[in-house]
């Protein structure tokens, strides 16, 4: 069975789940040769007792669009997970959750997936693109930032903060590099 791999963007209020909520999240599923098969989005009603973090509010201030995006068509967190794990029992391979921080990402995405849906397709696991390239580039973590990749690595799509946009965007950035990394 093939692995698709599952790019994976989150915007949120602040930087933990449960104390903040997940505003938004979409995937991207490529298949490893940069064929984009599937695309999931949901916006999400914040969480019942959550607070939003001054800082990261401070930061969506500056973001209108993207705020504006992000807050419109709401669907409760339950109804999101559900339908996204549905989704990638859809996928004709092995899910692999995708992100650029993982960190961040997939910490997000797992206590939802666990407290909203009760399971999680990715068990727990997740690649994080920044410690690819660290290694693609045989370089220091800090220093494998997007600043420091190839402009080979990067096509010409936007980042918007938009999850889907940069799903898509970092899902072709993913690509791009695993191609390299397998002709090596």
């Amino acid at each position: 069975m093939p692995e698709i791999y599952v790019s994976t963007d989150v915007e949120s209020d602040g930087p933990i789940p449960g104390p903040n909520s997940m505003l938004s999240f979409a995937s991207a599923a490529y298949t490893a040769d940069k064929q984009l098969l599937s695309t999931f989005s949901a916006n999400l009603e914040t969480l019942p007792d959550a607070i939003p973090d001054a800082k990261t509010a401070e930061w969506w201030s500056t973001q209108p669009e993207a705020w504006a995006a992000c807050r419109s068509n709401l669907l409760s967190p339950t109804v999101a997970m559900r339908a996204y794990v549905k989704w990638i029992e859809t996928l004709p391979g092995k899910p692999v959750f995708v992100a650029y921080p993982a960190g961040f990402d997939f910490l997000f995405v797992y206590w939802y997936l666990m407290h909203f849906a009760g399971e999680s397709p990715f068990s727990h696991s997740a690649l994080d693109v920044k410690s690819f390239a660290m290694a693609m580039l045989k370089s220091e973590y800090r220093n494998s930032s997007k600043r420091n990749m190839p402009k080979h690595w990067f096509d010409d799509l936007p980042h918007t903060h938009v999850a889907l946009d940069d799903a898509i965007e970092q899902g072709a950035m993913f690509c791009n590099m695993l191609a390299e990394n397998n002709r090596r």
